[in-house]
C-alpha cells in the first residue's frame, strides 16, 4: 500500500505536528533528534504518501458558513459507488461508510438554512440508491480535535 514505515520516528513526527503543524523543521529536528534534512525527508514521504496531511482548520461561523449538519443515509445499492459521489459534492467535508441504523454519514457545511434545503433536495437526494436522509442540524460545535495520536 505504501513504501513509507511507521516507525517510531514517523509516529513522533505526526503527533508534534498534530500538535503544532507549523512547528518549523529545525524545531522538530531538535525536538526528534535527527538532522533537519532527515525531517524534512520523513516528513515529504509522509505526505507524498498518505499517512499525513498538513492543513489550516478553520471555524465555519467565521467564513460565512452559518449551517452545518450531518445527515444520516440509508441507501440501496453500491454503498462505495454512494459514498463516492456524495463526496463530489463540495459542501461536503466527511462522509463514513457505517454499520448501524444509517448506511452512510454525512457531513454538510453550509452558508445558511436555504443553501443547506438546496443541497439535500438538488444533490444529496437525488443520487441513486438514496432513500432516506435524516438530517441532524448543529447548534454549537463543543468539541473537535485532531491530535488523537498513532499507535
Amino acid at each position: 500500500m505504501t513504501d513509507v514505515t511507521l516507525d517510531d520516528t514517523n509516529k513522533l513526527i505526526i503527533e508534534h505536528l498534530q500538535r503544532d503543524g507549523r512547528m518549523s523543521y529545525a524545531t522538530l529536528a531538535k525536538t526528534i533528534g535527527l538532522s533537519e534534512a532527515a525531517v524534512r525527508q520523513r516528513v515529504q514521504r509522509l505526505l507524498d504518501n498518505g499517512l499525513m496531511q498538513i492543513v489550516a482548520v478553520t471555524d465555519p461561523l467565521t467564513l460565512g458558513f452559518a449551517r452545518q449538519a450531518m445527515v444520516g443515509l440509508r441507501v440501496n445499492g453500491n454503498l462505495r459507488t454512494i459514498a463516492d459521489q456524495i463526496a463530489e459534492v463540495p459542501e461536503v467535508d466527511y462522509v463514513v461508510i457505517c454499520a448501524g441504523r444509517y448506511d452512510l454519514l454525512v457531513e454538510l457545511v453550509c452558508t445558511d438554512d436555504e443553501h443547506l434545503l438546496d443541497i439535500l433536495n438538488e444533490k444529496v437526494r437525488t443520487i441513486d440508491g438514496v432513500t432516506e436522509a435524516d438530517t441532524f442540524m448543529y447548534l454549537r460545535l463543543a468539541k473537535q480535535t485532531y491530535a488523537w495520536g498513532t499507535r
